[in-house]
């Protein structure tokens, strides 16, 4: 009986030990209305509240109403403000687009989005090749590809950001 009394506290303590780090750990979803808790159109007040991003920053200097946060653990990237609401969200790790994670290749986004355009007008320029998903095809989202690597290195929602 006594051991009965032991071992009981201890199974107890040793699941809810458990179980906590696996939902905080769980890999985020990207959809074309965002990623994980972040929409787009969300304010910056109501992501610094809920401890998702990080304190706002200037963005690209040529749009001076522009400003960015870096993404909370467990994903890494940042969000892009506009009058303080959500317009873009770039993510480099911690979520998959259908499956679709960083470090994935072209062909893997093609087998979860068989409408995703390729579009290589940037390679010349930027070294990257774009893959954009259509609304029509499951996404407004693009998948930014490294020509040296050819593995994705950025998921995008809705386009992946450039300041010229």
């Amino acid at each position: 009986m006594r051991r009965a009394a032991l071992t009981l506290p201890f199974v107890a303590l040793l699941v809810c030990g458990l179980a906590a780090p696996a939902e905080s750990a769980a890999v985020q979803r990207i959809t074309a209305e965002g990623v994980g808790q972040i929409e787009l159109g969300m304010r910056f007040g109501e992501l610094r509240e809920r401890h998702l991003v990080g304190k706002l920053r200037p963005g690209c200097e040529l749009a001076p109403d522009q400003r960015i946060a870096r993404l909370r653990s467990p994903l890494r990237g940042s969000v892009t403000f506009v009058d303080r609401k959500v317009r873009q969200i770039s993510v480099v790790r911690g979520a998959r687009a259908r499956g679709v994670r960083v470090g994935d290749r072209i062909r893997d986004i093609r087998d979860a989005y068989p409408r995703a355009r390729i579009d290589r007008s940037t390679e010349g320029m930027f070294g990257i090749t774009l893959v954009r998903v259509p609304k029509r095809g499951g996404g407004k989202l693009q998948f930014s590809v490294p020509v040296d690597t050819g593995e994705i290195d950025l998921i995008a929602v809705p386009i992946v950001p450039f300041c010229e």
